[in-house]
């Protein structure tokens, strides 16, 4: 039997041209997406560096004693109940009328937030209450909720109001 070496001939497929105006049609959408896209991505930029703007503030325990009552959080940010104290903490905060104190993170994570936290003898999921002179207050451990601490915020920045 012999075998049958015919190759068949491949045509060329023509490509379907697009027209001028289905062509405008994809530009004109690549344009709008491409639009949206960068000003998501603006959004989403500006939000990013706000956040790590507070994240650097936050952390900077320096400030403490600055003539403001502030409050720091002794914070791990791997623990979902130190997560959770630092919403509520920020809700309380944001809830109270009048002058608000400030908010330090002393990130137990860091060589700077381990050592604050071991200087006053305290460990993760704590608030720690100081007056403007940086002199400690109060101390609360545990989980929180923002109803509970409004009124000793408010108290705290009654008893020790800033001086202008």
């Amino acid at each position: 039997m012999a075998k049958n070496n015919k190759k068949s001939k491949r045509t060329k497929s023509a490509k379907p041209q697009q027209s001028n105006a289905a062509k405008a049609k994809s530009r004109r959408a690549f344009l709008q997406y491409g639009v949206a896209g960068a000003a998501v991505l603006g959004v989403g930029g500006y939000f990013g560096v706000t956040s790590l703007q507070a994240t650097i503030h936050e952390s900077d325990l320096s400030s403490l004693g600055n003539g403001t009552p502030t409050i720091v959080q002794i914070h791990d940010p791997t623990c979902p109940v130190c997560n959770a104290l630092q919403r509520e903490t920020r809700k309380a905060i944001k809830n109270m009328d009048g002058d608000k104190p400030g908010l330090l993170v002393a990130n137990i994570k860091t060589l700077e937030g381990s050592t604050f936290a071991a200087d006053h003898g305290v460990p993760h999921i704590t608030l720690l209450l100081f007056d403007g002179k940086g002199e400690l207050q109060q101390i609360l451990r545990g989980p929180q909720d923002r109803a509970d601490l409004t009124p000793l915020f408010e108290d705290l920045m009654k008893r020790h109001r800033p001086r202008a």
